[in-house]
């Protein structure tokens, strides 16, 4: 949608409404024609205001009726302007009768002008005004009733507010008059689009957020977005909305593909007309316009829009510099290619991603365009949502869809929705490949594999793909970012929009419609199958991917000659078929291989694939990958995991490029080739789960290994020695493991940030077991009966120098100097005491102690300033709580069913989230409802006093229970729909939510993980259209009161409740809660405070 200039927007505007005009003038000729009133009527006209004036409208002699007062009575405003002379003209009188009369019935607004007069003389027809009447009322003493009706429409205009010329400068006057009319129109206009849905909200952001109208500097801001998402509606829209608040105002729409001297001088010249009111304006050259443009505009206060620019060409040309304009202007370009408005300098913050449709949004659109109302018929609801999936907040496809559906039958709909899957409409299309045309052979090509093959995947897993394919793919994604041809929906995931992806999709079945081993691409199971089964002996060389995701339900049988025929095949996953003939060729042009539960004993023995960048076999039953040496130099990785047969690695000396190998649960996997050792650029080795691996490699020279996976190999009793630099290995994981000790040369692991000791054989420790400074994160979990060995390497600390019996205590004396150290677990240690210079890690953030046997804590723990969690499930032993870190944000101690009492909270201290499950004693000692609620107080209280300005916060505690307390308004119900008063929206407000929940049957409490991340009760909001959450970890349950989802979608009220209704609506109050309530299951009491 677009309009030319202000004038015939408004024009139009007026027109919809059944005014032909936004403002009548009435004056008297002989007083202000050429003088007050040709000014006036100059600054309208220059402002788009669609004015009347009679000597312009009117030829001479034509009498006052019909035409003129017609022309009153299709004014929106009268603006009449009282000279001295005002009322000596009967035909002003008569103007002024029926502009009286149309205050009455059509809602005229008028706005009084007294021209040099007194207002009182007006009003009591003194003066002028008398001897006008007095010759009136003679000259027409036969009609002297309509002279007593001139009178009194005199004097009621005469009473209304208006603007007096005495002593004011006449062109202040005329500015303030025109920005009340702007005003007025202003808020008359923009209901005109109130069937544009989702518009208001989108136009209230640009103007708030992006235009930053009461600045007065100039501003460049954009509005980019994939084609059919309403970028030119929403321009035009905020057009309409503000131009009037400028000097001169430019609308261009259609930009797109206007390039080379002619248009583009084209373009100046109606940028300049709009804006300065000319019509013949001369322009040799596009850099004469230029100069026009800047020398021009350089002092006016302008509003231009410049709609689909494609190329940097015409912003040169039309809006090159800030400085051309005046100061208060505002640029704003609607693009596709966001790298155009970076180019042109417009700062990140001005450049508004146009935001699809919301589910709301989308349904209301769609009713419109297919129903012409609110709301389909009973029938047309389900099929309507699968239009509204299909569409994916797409306006162009709603609307498109929308009106093609007006009117048909039910069947009609049911066949249409079922040729969209096949064959998307044409006109979607058709806009969307404007993008698509506008992109180099390369960028198509990668755009076309994304939406055959990788649309919402992670984008790193995509652009390593896209590497095996294209050197450094990098900008070419970028660019397909700034064409908004993909997008990064959630962190690290691509996406492209679902009908982009039809477009590509299309693009590749139009290569060839009938013949499917003539398509570049195939992604569907019935087409590959088709091709891989029927197409021996047919050339298959255009097929350059196959990607059959997801697998096959059943084994497929493949005629292996149709490899032979696919000489430039690049990507091939496949997944779930059987070879009975083998396989005896594959393309040497493969960079990428993706073959699940792959049906042969080898691969690589007999293919040449020197172009191989990835091999992923997952669930093969490869024995051997090669013999001997195999010359891969492209190769980076190797994924075999949960290949059970495969016995022995082959010979790495021709991969010297091989970055990751994945051999986890490799459960027969037992020799290591020495090669291995010397992988120079080896990043990752996850040789997890291999059972059968008793010896890895005497020695290790991995300068580039990054992470070392080796949990759960339980028959390896070695660590290999570390030779030369192995500086970048961050990660290493031995839980599992047979290992007993380290050799010395780990010091050499300089970088280690994580290291997992979990269930190993090491047992006693001494500071060369660790290595690196900088660790962040350790585990020693269920590493029974820890100690601590002296070394001859030990560092003395002066918290040290004292003789102490406690191993442990030594033990963790000896972590003092691990300054980077945030996590540290010693869960299931068997740990009968805790020893007090615990404290002394004052830098630790997470303490695992779950499992363990002591009675108490000590008193020291509270010295742990930076402590955020604490997890001691499962301590059976534990009788009470010390007073914790101030900190401290939660607190896990399901099954401590010793735990007796809770540390009192300090009340300047926020109360943290508990997990109390199975905590049998704490119940019966301070009763479970009376022991939440006051922690609930505590805690509300508590972000009350810091002023918390969170978005929104939480608190949660599981205990036990098997009711809901009473003070709870909403029992026993799975989402409720809460509508709240506009008072109440206007202030932070909290809400509570109780879940009971029972174990299930099936995972019994002495068989639950270990894990207590692994499973959790979830809440979720819907306020307003957004959606939010709030999870509490613990064990794999079954819910009785939150089963499955659970929405609490809160709805504004206005003023229509009575009294009694609106207490009816509002939270209970808090205090009134007797804290009564019987103990049984677990219960989890949930406030959310929601910033509405």
């Amino acid at each position: 949608m677009g309009t030319e200039n202000a004038s015939s927007s408004l024009s139009s505007s007026s027109s919809m409404y059944g005014w032909t005009y936004d403002v009548f003038l009435s004056f008297r000729g002989s007083d202000t024609r050429k003088n007050f009133t040709d000014h006036l009527y100059a600054a309208l006209k220059q402002k788009g205001i669609f004015t009347f004036r009679d000597d312009e409208k009117l030829k001479r002699g034509t009498f006052i009726t019909p035409e003129l007062l017609k022309a009153i009575q299709e004014s929106r405003f009268a603006i009449v302007i009282l000279s001295k002379d005002y009322a000596s003209s009967s035909w002003c009188l008569i103007e002024l009768t029926k502009i009286v009369e149309c205050i009455k019935n059509t809602g005229l607004i008028v706005l009084p002008i007294f021209h040099y007069v007194d207002t009182s003389d007006v009003r009591n027809q003194r003066k002028t005004f008398a001897d006008a009447f007095v010759k009136h009322e003679e000259r027409f003493k036969d009609n002297i009733e309509d002279v007593y009706k001139w009178r009194d429409a005199l004097a009621q205009v005469a009473g209304i507010a208006g603007w007096d010329l005495l002593d004011k400068h006449e062109s202040r006057v005329i500015e303030e008059i025109v920005g009340k009319l702007f005003s007025k129109l202003n808020s008359i206009y923009s209901s005109v689009h109130k069937d544009l849905v989702g518009i208001k909200p989108r136009v209230e952001k640009m103007i708030n957020s992006y235009l930053h109208i009461g600045l007065n500097d100039v501003h460049f801001m954009g509005i980019w977005g994939m084609g059919g998402m309403g970028k030119t509606t929403l321009a035009q829209v905020i057009y309409d909305r503000i131009n009037l608040q400028f000097e001169g105002s430019s609308f261009i729409a259609s930009v797109r593909g206007k390039s080379g001297d002619s248009l583009l001088v084209s373009l100046q010249k109606q940028l300049l007309s709009d804006i300065l009111i000319e019509s013949n304006i001369d322009i040799r050259d596009i850099q004469w316009g230029m100069n026009v443009i800047k020398k021009r505009l350089c002092r006016k206060r302008v509003l231009i829009i410049l709609d689909d620019v494609d190329q940097y060409a015409q912003l040169e040309a039309l809006v090159g510099e800030q400085d051309w304009f005046g100061q208060g202007s505002r640029i704003i370009i609607t693009t596709r290619n966001k790298h155009l408005l970076i180019q042109h300098k417009v700062p990140e913050a001005g450049i508004y991603k146009a935001e699809e449709l919301n589910n709301n949004e989308a349904l209301q659109l769609f009713y419109l365009k297919a129903f012409k109302r609110d709301s389909p018929s009973k029938d047309y609801v389900e099929l309507s949502q699968e239009i509204i999936y299909y569409a994916n907040g797409l306006p162009l496809a709603l609307k498109v869809l929308g009106s093609f559906l007006f009117g048909r039958s039910l069947e009609a709909w049911k066949s249409a929705i079922g040729r969209l899957k096949e064959s998307p409409e044409r006109e979607i299309l058709d806009v969307l490949q404007i993008s698509f045309d506008g992109l180099k052979e390369r960028e198509k090509n990668i755009f076309l594999d994304i939406a055959c093959f990788f649309n919402k995947q992670h984008e790193d897993y995509v652009a390593n793909i896209l590497r095996t394919l294209y050197d450094n793919p990098t900008i070419d994604m970028d660019i397909l970012k700034e064409k908004s041809l993909i997008t990064n929906s959630w962190p690290g995931e691509l996406d492209m929009h679902d009908l982009l992806q039809e477009l590509g999709r299309e693009i590749v079945r139009r290569d060839s419609p009938e013949e499917l081993g003539q398509r570049s691409r195939l992604w569907l199971s019935e087409d590959i199958f088709h091709v891989l089964k029927y197409s021996e002996g047919t050339p298959l060389l255009k097929v350059k991917g196959i990607f059959l995701d997801p697998p096959p339900e059943k084994e497929e049988h493949l005629n292996v000659k149709t490899f032979s025929n696919m000489k430039n095949l690049r990507l091939l996953k496949i997944s779930n078929v059987h070879l009975p003939q083998g396989l005896n060729y594959l393309s040497g042009e493969l960079r990428f291989i993706h073959w699940n539960r792959f049906p042969l004993e080898s691969i690589l023995t007999s293919f040449e694939l020197d172009k191989l960048v990835e091999l992923n076999m997952p669930c093969s039953l490869i024995k051997q990958l090669w013999k001997g040496i195999k010359s891969l130099e492209r190769l980076k990785l190797i994924d075999l995991r949960d290949s059970w047969n495969l016995i022995e690695t082959p010979d790495f000396n021709g991969v010297p490029n091989l970055e990751h190998l994945i051999l986890q649960r490799c459960t027969r996997l037992s020799k290591i080739h020495t090669s291995l050792g010397d992988l120079k650029r080896l990043l990752q080795l996850d040789m997890s789960g291999c059972k059968s691996l008793e010896s890895l490699l005497p020695k290790i020279s991995l300068e580039s290994l990054e992470v070392l996976i080796l949990s759960g190999c339980s028959r390896l009793k070695k660590f290999p020695e570390i030779v030369g630099n192995m500086s970048h290995l961050s990660q290493l994981y031995l839980d599992g493991t047979a290992i007993k000790e380290l050799p010395l040369s780990v010091e050499h692991l300089t970088g280690l940030v994580k290291l997992d000791l979990s269930g190993s054989a090491i047992r006693e420790w001494s500071f060369s077991t660790f290595p690196s400074k900088n660790i962040e994160i350790l585990s020693f979990s269920r590493c029974e009966g820890l100690s601590y060995k002296p070394s001859n390497k030990l560092i003395s600390f002066p918290l040290m120098r004292r003789a102490s019996p406690d191993p442990l205590g030594m033990l963790v004396r000896s972590l003092l100097d691990l300054r980077s150290l945030i996590d540290l677990d010693l869960s299931y240690c068997n740990l009968r005491t805790i020893p007090d210079d615990l404290g002394c890690l004052s830098f630790i953030k997470g303490l695992n102690l779950r499992g363990n046997n002591f009675v108490s804590l000590p008193d020291s723990i509270i010295q742990l300033s930076d402590l955020i969690y604490l997890l001691l499930g499962n301590c059976t032993g534990l009788r009470s709580l010390p007073e914790l870190p101030s900190n401290i944000n939660f607190v896990q101690a399901d099954g401590c069913i010793s735990l007796e009492t809770l540390p009192l909270i300090p009340e300047h201290s926020c109360m943290p989230g508990l997990s109390l499950l199975n905590c049998f004693k704490l119940v019966d000692n301070q009763g479970y409802g009376e022991m939440f609620f006051t922690m609930l107080r505590h805690y509300i209280q508590f972000q009350m006093q810091m002023q918390c300005d969170e978005e929104f916060w939480s608190y949660s505690v599981v205990t036990l229970g098997s009711e809901i307390p009473k003070w709870i308004s909403h029992q026993g119900v799975t989402s409720v729909n809460l509508q709240l008063s506009s008072a109440l929206l206007n202030e932070r407000i909290g809400f509570v939510v109780c879940a009971v929940f029972v174990f299930s049957e099936h995972h019994p409490v002495d068989q639950l993980p270990t894990d207590i991340w692994e499973r959790s009760l979830t809440c979720y909001f819907k306020v307003k259209g957004s959606f939010y959450l709030i999870s509490h970890p613990y064990p794999r349950i079954t819910t009785k009161l939150l089963a499955g989802r659970s929405n609490i979608r809160i709805t504004p009220y206005e003023d229509d409740f009575d009294d009694s209704a609106k207490d009816t609506k509002i939270k209970p109050n808090l205090d009134d809660y007797d804290g009564a309530g019987p103990s049984g299951e677990g219960w989890s009491g949930i406030p959310w405070d929601v910033d509405s």
